[in-house]
């Protein structure tokens, strides 16, 4: 097992101890409140995530054979979310991220308990960490 399939298993083993949706929205949304800080100068338009409903600004940084993001949203659910996605990829190697398929979103369930547009952001933001990974296999 690698270490993005362990980040994974160990999220949807957490989110068993919750009995509902509300718990669920609640724990993603401390999750959010997290989020190191996110520095003035990366909120520029160039790190904006597009197709997002609400505004989520996202960075990477190579780090010897790793790549470690960092995002921040003006929504505090899709900070949770930005939270779940750093916890699973950042500082993780960028082959491991392509080859391994995000099974925690089918397993907690997110895409049928998010909005349609939320359900897009997280899409997008997928999206964008595997353009990074894969822009930094092809570089190497």
């Amino acid at each position: 097992m690698n270490e993005i399939e362990q980040a994974q298993q160990e999220l949807v083993e957490e989110f068993q101890f919750f009995d509902n949706w509300m718990d669920r929205y609640q724990y993603i949304i401390d999750l959010g409140r997290q989020l190191p800080k996110f520095d003035e100068s990366d909120r520029v338009d160039a790190n904006k995530i597009r197709g997002c409903q609400s505004q989520v600004w996202f960075t990477a940084e190579h780090c010897g054979d790793r790549i470690r993001f960092q995002a921040i949203s003006d929504a505090a659910i899709v900070s949770g979310l930005i939270a779940l996605l750093m916890r699973v990829y950042s500082n993780r190697k960028p082959a491991e991220i392509l080859s391994t398929t995000p099974n925690f979103v089918s397993a907690l369930q997110l895409e049928q308990h998010l909005s349609a547009t939320r359900s897009n952001g997280l899409s997008a933001m997928l999206k964008a960490i595997s353009e990074h990974a894969r822009a930094a296999v092809e570089a190497a």
